[in-house]
């Protein structure tokens, strides 16, 4: 196998400002990704700081999340990990809560969807 090289100038002057812009261009999000990178995130995007505050909880809440104050990104998770253990979710509509004496204060409802 030889080395193979690229003569730029035989090429159309258009043409050589076009593969010079897409190594400019390649050169800056190679750069933006080692930056994003270094912050620690897959993406380098925040989390969102509003969601990671913790929040005190009711006293109707807290009777099935506890009483500490957590974010509320926890907050989902521990009513999740309360329906399926108590068996709350209906059993022909797998998308309804069926509410008992705990989570009826909290949703005001007897039957409720979780995407609502």
């Amino acid at each position: 196998m030889g080395n193979y090289s690229i003569s730029l100038v035989n090429l159309p002057l258009h043409f050589l400002g076009f593969v010079i812009e897409l190594w400019v261009r390649s050169k800056e999000i190679f750069e933006k990704e080692e930056r994003s990178s270094s912050k620690g995130g897959l993406s380098g995007k925040k989390s969102n700081a509003a969601f990671m505050k913790p929040l005190q909880p009711s006293e109707a809440l807290g009777k099935v999340v506890g009483t500490k104050a957590i974010p509320r990104t926890q907050v989902v998770k521990k009513l999740w990990e309360y329906i399926k253990k108590n068996d709350l979710q209906d059993k022909k509509n797998r998308r309804n809560i069926n509410a008992d004496a705990n989570l009826k204060p909290i949703f005001g409802k007897s039957q409720f969807r979780c995407s609502k």
